[in-house]
């Protein structure tokens, strides 16, 4: 009989469903939309409903392709939008649309806490910042805005809980209320030392303890399924993690110093830190990345907001792609970008700059430039602002990058991934399975039922695509980083 994991993918615009077989193979997808709703400038909301409804045709299609007898799939993993806030009443329905992890509504909020000297108490417990971005201010926003919620919290009428939480709670037919450390510490709530949520904290922001999911491992059984359709009723439910920190997972991080990057509409990049929580004095954030086996790891993020958002710019905004699949054929028709440097901070500069009033910068053109000298810029800028970041990492952290996994659309192209391991000076290894973020959270799930008996066995199976070793002389990317930190500068 053939074993499967189910993954369950619940991202910001679409719910992807992936049957896993024991190989890591991908034996069957499905994929669904939902809806953005946009209610005010700067605010994001999602219907739960909705959600719910893109996972379960997700579901639907995955499990017509890949036809599993009912007794096959021996687990499910789930990985989610990380921030994104709901609030539910005690049979399970929506009190209010989800609020996004992209959404600032709650700016000034957090102006004021750290006008009042909070942010330092913050960032010691929590590892992160004092940001709209983070799930403790739109729970505030929450109990302040909606008549009678604030009673019904405190009574456990009603309950908070992120997307990871939502879902585990329809799956299991309400019987389940829980979530991992690795999503509970991108609340504001969880304090990185105690593993658990913070009373201070909780007080500090408002928001009832009694209202917040029970924390669970992110690998092992916490609820088991019921009454949902195409599914038999018991397949456990057995990995949890965010996003990011699935990503990490399913690139077999599982060492200190070992780091990914995912490149989609931003750059996404972690590094694994062990079980030494390391404070960054660089302007990166500290995460929980997974808690299995009794032990707790680590890592250190940083976030660029533009990577391939920088390409649709110019296909959308300047017109000098006419798809982006183009940029790399067209970037390639030049040796380099003839002194032409392109700093992507289309959305501002995230970590480790953090100036939100940067804005993007081309400089250094000349009669002579062409688009593809434009072309090959941008993809330099995207892998130059990915230094910044991991040079920070190494600095925080006090570890050398031996290499950089990576995944993501913007993977696949491979000129940007052998400038990527220029700039560096590490080697960059691409897998064959580039939804990673889904395979982790598949691979926690199946070691939690024992269908891989260790992390080694997973790390038999997984496969390798290409490796990107470097190439430029030093001189050149010395000349490329000095350019590229000026145009910074300036951006």
């Amino acid at each position: 009989m053939a074993r499967y994991v189910l993954a369950i993918d619940q991202g910001t615009t679409g719910s992807t469903v992936l049957l896993v077989d024991e190989a890591l193979s991908v034996r069957a997808r499905g994929y669904c939309e939902f809806p953005q709703i946009y209610p005010e400038p700067g605010w994001v909301e999602h219907d739960p409903e909705e959600i719910w409804q893109s996972v379960l045709k997700a579901l639907a299609q995955a499990l017509a392709e890949g036809q599993p007898g009912p007794d096959e799939i021996v687990a499910i993993g789930i990985t989610n939008q990380r921030e994104t806030t709901l609030c539910i009443d005690e049979r399970g329905r929506p009190l209010h649309n989800a609020i996004v992890w992209q959404d600032r509504r709650t700016a000034d909020a957090c102006a004021r806490l750290k006008a009042a000297g909070h942010e330092a108490l913050v960032r010691e417990r929590t590892g992160l910042v004092l940001d709209p971005y983070f799930s403790g201010t739109k729970m505030a926003w929450l109990l302040n805005t909606l008549p009678g919620l604030r009673a019904q919290a405190e009574s456990g009428q009603a309950r908070f809980g992120t997307v990871d939480t939502f879902l585990i709670h329809r799956l299991s037919g309400g019987a389940a209320w829980v979530t991992d450390g690795s999503n509970a510490s991108r609340t504001l709530l969880f304090d990185l030392h105690t593993r658990a949520f913070s009373d201070a904290l909780c007080q500090l922001f408002g928001v009832p303890k009694a209202a917040l999911p029970t924390i669970v491992p992110s690998q092992g059984i916490c609820a088991q399924t019921r009454g949902v359709p195409g599914l038999r009723d018991g397949i456990p439910i057995a990995g949890i993690a965010g996003d990011q920190q699935s990503a990490l997972f399913g690139q077999l991080c599982h060492r200190p110093g070992e780091a990914k990057c995912t490149y989609g509409t931003g750059a996404f990049l972690l590094m694994q830190t062990g079980e030494r929580i390391v404070p960054s004095q660089r302007g990166l954030v500290t995460t929980l990345g997974w808690q299995r086996g009794g032990q707790t790891t680590y890592a250190l993020e940083g976030s660029a907001f533009v990577a391939g958002a920088m390409v649709q710019w110019l296909r959308d905004g300047l017109g000098i792609l006419r798809s982006a699949s183009e940029i790399e054929a067209l970037a390639r028709s030049v040796p380099d970008s003839g002194g032409v440097v392109a700093v992507p901070a289309l959305a501002g500069l995230g970590a480790p700059h953090w100036r939100p009033e940067a804005r993007g910068l081309l400089c250094g053109l000349t009669r002579g430039t062409t688009r593809a000298h434009i072309a090959r810029a941008v993809l330099e800028g995207i892998a130059l602002q990915n230094c910044d970041l991991l040079g920070a990492m190494e600095a925080d952290a006090g570890l050398r990058l031996a290499s950089l996994r990576v995944d993501g659309g913007a993977a696949q192209n491979d000129l940007l991934m052998q400038l990527q391991a220029d700039l560096l000076g590490v080697e960059i290894v691409r897998p064959k399975m580039l939804e990673t973020t889904a395979l982790g959270a598949a691979l926690l799930a199946g070691l939690g039922v024992g269908l891989w008996p260790s992390s080694e066995a997973v790390a038999a199976a997984w496969q390798e695509d290409r490796r990107f070793t470097p190439q430029l002389a030093a001189s050149t990317v010395q000349a490329m980083k000095a350019r590229w930190a000026d145009a910074v500068k300036r951006a």
